[in-house]
């Protein structure tokens, strides 16, 4: 009787001890649940936030990519190609984060992704800007070459202006020129003799005689000489061996054209002319061109 009431507290010990150990087990298991769950919350609210990270990093990265290429600097194809590339890799990040949950392993392949993004976008802006600065340096030396071929267009202008005056005075200070001049009107005998004569009835022919003035700078040789005779009433008198020729910047008709040959030696010339019609009375005016200008004037009266 003893035995068994000695035996039966201890069967009660031990069934306490037990439930104690139960109960102990079952706090221990919510405990490890509550944590879990914890962790599971946290980690999928440290997801959202890293995505919501991401997909603004991609929004500053496409907006630095605009906005470089607001200056619409003309891209070579390697750049133009670098630049589609990046676009097209924003986009594939961009479907990628708008998915559901993401994996770790894709969390992380994301992150890894724009990170390497972030450099090329970085590469690619240097090289833009690289670019403009380029562009802008030979804009510049563009307008300065401009403005220098622009300034030696008009030196040069000046400059041919100034030899076309200079040529022209040139010209002018070579035309030889008259020092003295006259004319004798002559009659012809039967026998051939000429006879000077003052009266424009018997007169058949004239006489120019003339020097010309010392030039150095005049041609040494010969120089065609071109002879226009105007009458009492103003008229040129012609023949048919008359012709054109310019001078002093027009063309005019000459009555007579002959050669001399010009030595600078202070010799005198003579210029004979039959006149194909009959004199009249009056004064006649006898000029005399050579090298393009007037060498000078004479006149002569007939009775």
């Amino acid at each position: 009787m003893e035995n068994q009431t000695s035996q039966t507290p201890k069967k009660n010990s031990n069934v306490i001890y037990f439930l104690i150990v139960v109960v102990l087990a079952l706090l221990a298991t919510d405990v490890y649940l509550y944590l879990q769950k914890n962790k599971s919350d946290t980690k999928i609210v440290y997801q959202n936030d890293e995505k919501t990270r991401l997909q603004t990093e991609l929004d500053s990265l496409e907006a630095q990519i605009e906005q470089v290429n607001a200056g619409k600097t003309r891209m070579s194809a390697t750049l133009q190609a670098k630049n589609d590339s990046l676009k097209a890799k924003i986009k594939v990040l961009r479907t990628e984060l708008a998915k559901g949950k993401l994996t770790v392993a894709e969390l992380a392949k994301a992150q890894e992704d724009v990170k390497q993004l972030r450099y090329f976008v970085t590469s690619y802006t240097a090289q833009i800007e690289e670019l403009k600065k380029q562009n802008t340096t030979l804009a510049t030396e563009r307008d300065t070459l401009k403005t220098n071929l622009v300034t030696a267009a008009k030196k040069d202008s000046s400059l041919t202006k100034q030899n076309q005056e200079l040529g022209a005075k040139v010209k002018v200070a070579s035309a030889i020129k008259l020092a003295t001049s006259s004319v004798v009107a002559y009659k012809i005998k039967n026998s051939g003799k000429e006879v000077d004569v003052t009266r424009a009835s018997p007169a058949k022919k004239i006489k120019i005689n003339f020097t010309i003035a010392s030039n150095a700078v005049a041609e040494k040789g010969m120089h065609d000489i071109f002879v226009r005779i105007i009458d009492p009433t103003g008229n040129l008198i012609t023949g048919t061996d008359s012709g054109t020729f310019n001078a002093d910047g027009q063309d005019l008709q000459f009555t007579y054209k002959t050669s001399i040959e010009f030595k600078d030696d202070g010799s005198g010339y003579t210029i004979d002319w039959v006149n194909p019609v009959k004199f009249e009375k009056g004064t006649y005016t006898v000029l005399l061109y050579a090298d393009g200008y007037t060498m000078g004037k004479t006149s002569f009266p007939l009775k």
